[in-house]
């Protein structure tokens, strides 16, 4: 009878105790970006590439009946009193539903520019 060699072969346990602990700081550390829209709007569509916005910005959304800021549904009798609070430098994200009325557009403008708050975007879903 043949004696078998033991195979010699390294422990696989340790690096796969190294790779799941890994995997969990990974998992727990990552950041996901939450939805930057509230209100359900439908957006136009735009053909160029948008470009990344600062991260101390303000969201207004704009809807047929609603108007939020910053995720918060608000009225614009409470607009002025918001926007007094914000330097005049602030970068504001505009986001209008294709619905809207032009009326209702011009009114949000106006209270902007009311406060000189001039340093905005609209935002259109990317293409």
């Amino acid at each position: 009878m043949r004696k078998r060699r033991p195979t010699i072969a390294p422990d696989l346990t340790p690096v796969i105790d190294i790779v799941f602990i890994l995997l969990i700081f990974f998992m727990v550390s990552s950041v996901f970006k939450k939805e930057d829209v509230i209100l359900a709007l439908n957006l136009p569509n735009l053909e160029a590439s948008a470009k990344e916005m600062q991260d101390k910005s303000v969201s207004i959304e704009l809807s047929k009946l609603e108007l939020a800021v910053d995720g918060k549904v608000n009225s614009f009798d409470s607009l002025d009193a918001l926007f007094s609070t914000y330097e005049k430098n602030t970068q504001i994200l505009i986001y209008i539903d294709k619905e809207v009325e032009y009326e209702r557009i011009m009114k949000l403008f106006e209270r902007l520019q009311e406060n000189e708050l001039t340093s905005f975007s609209l935002v259109a879903k990317p293409h």
